[in-house]
């Protein structure tokens, strides 16, 4: 059997463990944590990864413990360098990639959390953002950070722990206390507190950091109640973020490459210039599209975001958030338990010749982009007596690609263009009946990426194209590879049938509370 271009690549790297440097990526994200090991042409030669727990006190609020997030990726970065034979001297240099939003407070001295991090799909501190909308502010930071005012972003969620832990906002303004995103948490701990930092993606996503002036917005402080000294540097995404500490790695590699997960996956995708576009399906479904040096103000639904801040300029994007894609396939496998694995849904969901007429909107936490309604409620919608456990199965499918759709026309919209292709990456994205099915929804062709871990791939770049291990984006862009390209097969009647019912479904989720 003759080997791809890609396979020989692969085998070229296994040889060359011994006399190689390679980039180690750190991929910390909702669910799992994991490491890798990325070679000079893209290739990941070795990887780890570990679950994380969430934790759900109370309906619609959504925690995780640092400490095991922290131990966690520790532990996933000694496992890739035994499994591999790769240890720390081969390790040019050390990316980045993380959960976004999701904040975590924790004290000065003691580097211990003062609360469990609030997870970015936590919507506790809706009242306050919707305060903060109702109270004419939202033009205000929508001007200034590209967002909305909505619990999703972190700005609330240190409001509340301020608000809500005994002495915490006193110990806030006497500057004890220490706010991050996930990447920050990382980088102090991994550093041994030698660093506290994040980059403009991460921050970007706040509602704290003002995305013209690149640094945190005084007036937005001021209005939220929470300290600036609480706040990391905001750094450029490829750079220098200090040397992990020789506790943790004996020949101290250097952090040079952090970003959040979908930029990551942008830049992993290589969305270099404007008009491109990647859609991740994790957890959550994330479509950024780059705006280049434009921040353009959505008029449906969409924020805009720090894109890719690499290289001295920063590249805006305009950015659809769905709250829950993947997460409905982990909920049919763990509450309703119909399915054992999500490995099986491609195959029940094709058993079937089309959905019935039944629909699963995912509203668990409210619905995000484009309509931006905490008080959405989740609904299975159109069932019949013929209904059965494969058509909850297909419709839990499909809702990824209808989500997915609506955020995609109003990118388009937004941004005055029309996508020919849409990048895939995620867990998703290899199921090859949902990504059959977007292609039809959207009627353009969906390209699957030959790496699966683009988000991981791209805080490698970022981290090796700081340290020279990759000279420029070029170089970078010659090692993606494309594993599938499906083409729209679904007529324009039965399209336009689909989403009209996809649509009457989610106008009776909204109207639901």
């Amino acid at each position: 059997m003759a080997l791809s271009l890609k396979d020989l690549k692969l085998v070229d790297s296994m040889y060359a463990y011994t006399k190689s440097r390679y980039i180690m990526a750190l991929d910390c994200g909702t669910t799992s944590v994991r490491a890798v090991i990325v070679d000079e042409y893209g290739c990941i030669v070795a990887q780890a990864s570990r679950p994380v727990k969430a934790i759900y006190p109370q309906p619609g609020w959504v925690e995780q413990d640092p400490t095991e997030i922290l131990a966690s990726q520790i532990a996933v970065m000694m496992e890739v360098q035994f499994k591999s034979g790769i240890h720390s001297d081969s390790i040019a240099a050390i990316g980045i990639t993380n959960q976004r939003e999701t904040t975590v407070v924790w004290d000065r001295d003691s580097g211990q959390p003062i609360y469990n991090a609030i997870g970015w799909q936590c919507r506790r501190t809706a009242p306050h953002a919707e305060a903060l909308a109702q109270n004419g502010y939202a033009d205000m930071i929508r001007a200034k950070t590209g967002l909305m005012p909505d619990a999703y972003f972190s700005a609330t969620k240190i409001a509340w722990i301020l608000d809500n832990v005994s002495g915490a906002r006193e110990l806030a303004e006497a500057g004890q206390l220490m706010f991050g995103t996930i990447d920050t948490w990382l980088i102090y701990n991994l550093t041994g507190g030698m660093v506290f930092a994040t980059d403009y993606t991460n921050a970007s996503r706040t509602m704290l950091f003002n995305i013209h002036t690149l640094d945190w917005d005084d007036e937005l402080l001021e209005l939220l109640g929470i300290p600036r000294c609480m706040l990391p540097e905001p750094r450029w995404s490829s750079g220098e973020f200090g040397r992990v500490s020789g506790e943790i790695m004996t020949h101290m590699p250097l952090i040079t490459g952090v970003a959040g997960d979908q930029q990551a996956s942008l830049f992993g995708h290589c969305c270099f210039e404007p008009g491109e576009a990647k859609n991740t399906y994790g957890t959550g479904c994330f479509m950024l599209m780059n705006t280049g040096d434009t921040v353009v103000e959505s008029q449906n639904g969409l924020v805009a975001t720090v894109g890719i801040a690499e290289g001295g300029t920063v590249s805006y994007a305009l950015e659809g958030s769905i709250f829950h894609a993947g997460s409905v396939i982990q909920w049919l496998r763990d509450k309703l338990r119909i399915i054992s694995s999500a490995s099986e849904t491609a195959e029940i969901a094709r058993s079937l010749p089309d959905n019935g007429g039944c629909y699963l909107v995912p509203a668990f936490s409210g619905l995000g982009a484009p309509w931006w309604d905490a008080g959405a409620g989740g609904l299975i919608y159109g069932l019949t007596s013929a209904s059965d456990r494969a058509t909850i199965v297909r419709a839990a499918c499909e809702s990824m690609a209808f989500q997915s759709f609506d955020v995609l026309r109003s990118m388009e919209a937004d941004a005055g263009c029309t996508l020919d292709s849409l990048s895939v990456d995620g867990g998703a994205s290899r199921n090859d009946f949902i990504m059959q099915f977007q292609a039809d929804i959207l009627g353009i062709p969906v390209v699957q990426t030959e790496a699966v871990e683009t988000t991981a791939l791209g805080a490698a770049y970022l981290a090796g194209l700081a340290v020279g291990y990759w000279e420029d984006r070029e170089e970078i862009r010659q090692n993606r590879d494309v594993a599938c390209r499906f083409e729209p097969g679904m007529d324009a009647e039965e399209r336009a049938r689909e989403l009209a019912g996809w649509h009457d479904a989610v106008s009776r989720a909204r109207s639901q509370r």
